[in-house]
């Protein structure tokens, strides 16, 4: 039995032979990475290209607090109640990251009897993704750097290199750094520095491809600089990509594993959700909805952030239609935000209601129970839910598994056949300038009266104009603990504008990031880090990860 059944009370998890049959595949046709996971083929969605799509669940959240809502919690939660609901249900999650697991922020795999399993060997090395991911950024990183080295034919200028190495872990000494010290045998002495992993475009490109082909294209797409004479460098330039494919050959089919109940269960890619679209691959979800009648999945931060992504980016690259959102809100975020008052928590959660139904869709709103809850709180949220015309359901998931969200589970299959009736659409036109697009976002989904340049995102914009980039969608990086660019200002906010700082270009992952606020794409530990709390036992077992 594995660690975490024994603690959830649950029974050991099947063998993903099972996992598999109950999807309608055949084990000899995957790839299994031990007992209990599995790489599923991409030809395995080519092969089912023509069948029909079961319904896409998007499971996002009002603005977080630094306790966390429970997004990834509630997704397991409510995929396992569907499945005892008759339906056959997957769950699709992003990679955890090893930085956060040792950092301050834990795993990505749930908690309580909300879990997929095996929980350890996912938070850890799991199949070794991350790490392909990391190489392949890391050799191209290198062959830009040999070019350079080797008498720079294509006229690279070193100071406007863009493209950064990456490691998937929290290290702050590596932000800022020099290469190329040492003499000229060293290469060329410059600035450069590190990103983590899920911050790398390598990682945004693998979850938005299509299939082998779009991977290539994608990659040869990414800008890893600019010339002497301005014009920009792709990677197809410097003769990287068919190696970059080669080292994510394996990472590109889609992973299976099971919750503690045993819900069959896609963790696959790990974009952050600040400067990348913060969802699983775009392949695991276009299989999962070949397979299941219902496919509950999340996206990172909040329905400003992390479901604009969702729909803007991915949606609209790999054609997906969502049919129900589920808004996670908790007592202690309504509290966090201003409390039950109308221009406080819960005018939080009404501007979130609100920008779900920007895009033609009606949430339903998860209320997630914590033990210290009082129910006269819970009952106040759910009472202003249906004043807002929305179905709120409290969840119990933590405690009781699927059975804690059966609720939530049959307002969600509500919530289906109501959107049904309506028509799914985006905010922005794709051939709109970057301007228009990030003036519809702050005004719409943030409630800013609108968007100020600082004079380097000026210059950006011209850069990106003069190339052609930018009619590209737009990422938004910015606070994710407000609706504004301020983290300070909590509830929801008026009479702001939004700053951009700075215009990054993602030309493979096929989006600009706008910058507002100072973000980071190389975290640091915390005073006190989860890895100093890691020890293993003289038997091997491990203590502390969870």
């Amino acid at each position: 039995m594995s660690s975490e059944s024994a603690r959830a009370g649950l029974a050991a998890p099947r063998r993903i032979q099972a996992v598999v049959r109950e999807l309608g595949l055949d084990p000899e046709q995957v790839l299994p990475h031990g007992h209990y996971i599995a790489k599923i083929p991409v030809e395995e969605l080519t092969a089912r290209a023509a069948a029909p799509d079961g319904r896409l669940i998007l499971v996002t959240a009002m603005t977080p607090t630094p306790q966390g809502e429970g997004k990834t919690t509630t997704t397991i939660g409510l995929g396992d109640a569907l499945r005892q609901l008759g339906k056959r249900t997957a769950i699709c999650l992003r990679e955890p990251s090893l930085g956060p697991y040792f950092g301050i922020k834990g795993g990505g795999t749930g908690a309580g009897r909300a879990q997929v399993t095996p929980a350890e060997a996912i938070n850890l090395h799991f199949v070794g993704d991350m790490y392909s991911v990391s190489k392949a950024n890391n050799l191209l990183a290198a062959m830009v750097d040999n070019h350079i080295h080797h008498g720079n034919e294509l006229g690279i200028d070193p100071r406007r290199i863009v493209l950064r190495r990456v490691i998937d872990l929290n290290d702050r000494a590596l932000r800022e750094i020099f290469v190329g010290l040492g003499g000229v045998k060293n290469g060329m002495p410059r600035k450069d520095g590190f990103n983590i992993t899920p911050a790398s475009e390598v990682m945004a490109v693998l979850c938005l491809a299509q299939d082998f082909t779009d991977l290539g294209r994608r990659l040869g797409e990414m800008v890893v600089g600019f010339t002497f004479r301005d014009a920009p460098v792709r990677a197809t330039a410097v003769q990287a990509v068919g190696a970059m494919q080669v080292l994510l050959r394996d990472a590109i089919h889609p992973n299976l594993v099971q919750t503690l109940e045993g819900t069959p269960a896609f963790v696959h890619g790990g974009p952050f959700a600040n400067i990348a679209q913060g969802t699983n691959t775009a392949l695991a979800t276009r299989l999962a909805l070949k397979l299941a009648e219902c496919v509950v999945t999340e996206a990172g931060f909040a329905t400003e952030l992390g479901a604009e992504k969702f729909f803007h980016l991915k949606c609209r690259t790999a054609g997906l239609r969502p049919a129900a959102v589920v808004v996670v809100a908790t007592a202690k975020a309504v509290a966090y935000h201003g409390g039950s008052k109308e221009d406080g928590g819960l005018a939080n959660l009404a501007k979130h209601i609100e920008n779900i139904r920007h895009f033609g869709l009606e949430p339903v709103v998860a209320l997630n129970r914590f033990d210290d809850d009082q129910p006269a709180d819970l009952d106040r949220i759910v009472k202003f839910c249906a004043r807002q015309g929305v179905e709120a359901a409290v969840a119990d998931h933590y405690q009781r598994g699927g059975a804690g969200a059966i609720e939530l589970a049959e307002a969600v299959l509500r919530s289906i056949e109501r959107n049904r009736r309506r028509k799914f659409r985006f905010l922005y036109e794709p051939g709109q300038t970057l301007e228009r697009k990030l003036d519809v976002l702050a005004r719409k989904l943030y409630g800013a009266d609108g968007v100020d340049y600082h004079r380097s995102a000026a210059n950006d914009l011209e850069m990106l104009e003069r190339h052609g980039f930018h009619l590209l969608p737009v990422c938004v990086a910015k606070a994710a603990a407000s609706l504004s660019d301020d983290p300070a200002r909590r509830g929801r906010p008026r009479d702001f504008r939004i700053t951009v700082n700075e215009l990054r270009l993602a030309a493979g992952a096929g989006f600009v990031v706008a910058i507002c606020g100072n973000i980071v794409t190389m975290p640091g530990l915390p005073k006190v880090p989860a890895a100093a709390r890691i020890q293993i036992l003289p038997d091997g077992r491990a203590t502390g990860l969870t």
